[in-house]
């Protein structure tokens, strides 16, 4: 499979109705197994399944198991870069924005144990480069809303996201850290007064080298944890997307996204 083929599988993807019925339905209720996925399809077990198959390798879908349960998310990044591709940088804030406001209307924010935010994404690039860009200030600075991350990434030792005038925006604890591989960190999140007197949620990065594509890596965001923050639950869900989408294109291009 060549890397540009991606693009195809996702607009294959999103042109059967009934896959996008299945979007919607994760829209609107992350994280279902495929048994609860079949009550709203009028089709076969085996139908949903290869449905669902086409989703997941687009990447517009992901999985996650929980105990004896596979549990399916909408992953949004991969539309999004689409999205960047035609509409107007200077359109994008308001797009996102008005997305934002008619989404927290919208949505039930009831917060489960279960993972709730979860994106996957490829990107061209090593494991080297991917990891230097997560723990790196210098690199952070071009795709997370200029922000600058500052920590000496030992299990136990506090991280800080700070921006250009010296805020905080964001702190946390690393929980774990796999060099190259695997990152758990606490997130506390000061840049909305809603926001900034809940408890910590968290989030794991996972870098893959992609099995059949060459000098590809596949990220794996987990955001959960969610109990004692449903605002932070709430807001985040749209800047992820742009964060990844960032990432992605300034390790791709070496510039950051939008210029």
């Amino acid at each position: 499979m060549k890397y540009e083929h991606i693009e195809n599988l996702i607009f294959k993807a999103l042109a059967d109705p009934n896959r996008r019925l299945l979007l919607d339905i994760l829209f609107d209720t992350d994280g279902l197994t495929l048994n609860s996925l079949c009550t709203h399809l009028d089709m076969s077990r085996i139908g949903v399944m290869k449905h669902l198959k086409i989703l997941e390798e687009a990447g517009v879908i992901t999985t996650r198991k929980v105990g004896r349960e596979k549990l399916h998310y909408l992953n949004p990044v991969p539309i999004h870069q689409i999205h960047n591709r035609w509409v107007s940088k200077f359109a994008e804030p308001w797009v996102s924005g008005l997305a934002s406001f008619k989404n927290s209307l919208e949505r039930d924010f009831t917060v489960g144990e279960k993972p709730k935010h979860v994106y996957q994404i490829l990107i061209k690039t090593n494991r080297e480069q991917l990891w230097n860009a997560l723990t790196d200030p210098k690199m952070t600075s071009q795709f997370w809303y200029n922000c600058y991350i500052y920590s000496d990434w030992k299990e136990g030792s506090t991280y800080t996201l700070t921006n250009e005038t010296g805020d905080v925006q964001a702190q946390g604890y690393v929980l774990e850290c796999v060099p190259l591989n695997r990152l758990v960190v606490t997130w506390e999140w000061f840049v909305f007064e809603e926001t900034s007197q809940e408890k910590a949620s968290r989030i794991t990065w996972e870098i893959e080298e992609h099995p059949n594509l060459t000098d590809v890596c596949v990220l794996s965001v987990v955001h959960d944890q969610f109990g004692g923050a449903p605002n932070t639950y709430r807001i985040i869900e749209s800047g992820w997307p742009t964060v990844l989408s960032g990432l992605k294109t300034l390790l791709e291009t070496g510039e950051p996204l939008g210029r």
